[in-house]
């Protein structure tokens, strides 16, 4: 999968933009607060219909202007698709191939992309919600069963958050009502539970070699998925039959606090070195190598499952890595995979990974190909 071209009008602060996109490497040079991360937001937003940087979506508009469009050309094996998306205050459309598309299930997955930013390498340190986001956008990129099941599971549980205070202030409340509300979220969990499961031991093949490769080390790195209702199994009756009783022995602890208390919702996990849990006992470095090392585990399980390479979007990432890390982590940008890369210089990139790549400088929205 390939993105031949970005198109983008009115969007942060480019007015005009049309660049051609290499197959493999990319690299977006210029001085910090000129547009450079403004480019890779706006791919990644055509990806997954979200910005990573903010949650307001006028704000990607351009100042005073009314419309921003992103666009972009994919194209993979089989076909050749225009995917475009426009914001307008309080209104988002996405179009493929000019049609618009109703269901942001059916339009995820039409191109795949896994980012690396200087805030992803903090989410050891960050809330279980931060790394649960994580996990949400990457399974639905590769399972439309997910995302439709995620979403499904919020709106049931927003409605049984609710009835629950109903239930709390209003002694004639149907209890029965809330039974079927409960019924429905342990439907939507157990599937949740388990692709959550199943994606964390995918990681979980590679990432341990790949920390090994990259840092020069002979330590194990491993995933550990942290639901907060402790599973013996992730077999889909045992998993129902936990959340069955964990609902019935909380009911009244959950009417009191008017609200879900357990479920995936809640879920966390975490990063250990050998036996050491990395959010407690790691090094900064450690920390950060860790996040870069399971972001690039995600290649191998995009290829695995998808049978499609994904998009790779490095956001300064080099200024966080010394320079023998910085190479090490390009080996695994071959030919075959595409990349767009932020950076302030070059300098201490090897030549081998320049020769082949489009180098495009950046200076105030202005984009030239050097």
């Amino acid at each position: 999968m390939k993105l031949t071209k970005i198109n983008l009008l009115n969007f942060r602060n480019y007015g005009r933009l049309s660049i051609s996109l290499n197959k493999s490497m990319n690299i977006f040079i210029g001085d910090n607060a000129q547009g450079k991360t403004n480019i890779l937001e706006a791919i990644s937003f055509l990806s997954l219909t979200k910005s990573f940087r903010v949650i307001n979506e006028p704000d990607l508009i351009k100042f005073s202007k009314e419309r921003a469009v992103v666009k972009g050309k994919v194209k993979d094996e089989n076909s050749i698709k225009e995917l475009e998306i426009d914001v307008e205050k309080g209104k988002k459309s996405l179009f493929i191939n000019k049609t618009q598309i109703r269901r942001t299930s059916d339009y995820i997955s039409n191109l795949i992309t896994i980012s690396f930013t200087p805030d992803d390498l903090e989410i050891i340190k960050s809330s279980p919600s931060v790394r649960r986001n994580i996990l949400n956008i990457q399974i639905s990129q590769l399972s439309k069963t997910y995302l439709i099941t995620y979403n499904e599971y919020n709106k049931i549980l927003k409605t049984r958050n609710e009835y629950l205070k109903t239930l709390f202030s209003n002694s004639l409340a149907d209890k029965n009502y809330f039974d079927i509300l409960t019924d429905k979220l342990i439907s939507k969990a157990v599937t949740i539970y388990k692709m959550r499961k199943e994606y964390i031991e995918l990681v979980n093949q590679n990432i341990s070699s790949i920390y090994q490769k990259i840092g020069s080390s002979k330590e194990k790195l491993v995933l550990k998925y942290e639901p907060n209702v402790e599973f013996s199994s992730f077999e889909d009756e045992l998993i129902k039959e936990k959340l069955i009783k964990i609902y019935k022995k909380n009911y009244f602890k959950e009417l009191n606090n008017g609200m879900t208390l357990f479920g995936p919702h809640r879920d966390d996990f975490s990063f250990y070195l050998e036996d050491k849990n990395l959010k407690l006992y790691g090094s900064q470095g450690q920390q950060k190598l860790s996040v870069l090392c399971y972001k690039i585990s995600e290649i191998s399980i995009f290829e695995k499952i998808l049978k499609t390479k994904p998009l790779l979007l490095f956001d300064d990432i080099f200024s966080e890595l010394d320079i023998k890390k910085r190479n090490k982590l390009l080996k695994y940008v071959q030919e075959d995979i595409q990349s767009i890369i932020t950076t302030t210089d070059i300098k201490n990139i090897n030549k081998k990974y320049l020769d082949n790549a489009y180098v495009f400088q950046v200076i105030d929205g202005n984009i030239i190909r050097k």
